[in-house]
């Protein structure tokens, strides 16, 4: 029996969810690698999570994933996230103070 497609999100607070970890793996890759672009390994997890943020079965009614009950990362990229969030967090106080308090809210 054929797997059945799941319909992707891209609602508005998906894609305000894809707008806040591309930032913050900018913001990882700029201080850590030091690239103006991100390198090979930060895009491929922006893909990553964009591709999971997509398939998210919460869609619209999302939470912050910390506090996800459902873990939809691998564990490597679940890894991956887990430093870039705890690196760029508190940049994003600086750098996007809008976005902190809406994420700091969901929770």
């Amino acid at each position: 029996m054929p797997r059945q497609k799941r319909e992707l999100n891209n609602g508005p607070v998906i894609q305000k969810e894809k707008e806040t970890v591309a930032e913050m793996i900018r913001i990882y890759c700029r201080k850590k690698h030091h690239r103006d672009e991100l390198c090979e390994e930060c895009l491929d997890l922006k893909n990553y999570a964009f591709k999971r943020l997509s398939l998210c079965r919460f869609g619209e009614e999302k939470s912050a994933c910390s506090n996800c009950k459902v873990h939809c990362y691998s564990k490597t990229y679940r890894k991956k996230i887990k430093a870039v969030m705890r690196y760029a967090g508190p940049w994003m106080v600086l750098y996007h103070p809008v976005f902190s308090i809406k994420h700091l809210l969901k929770k």
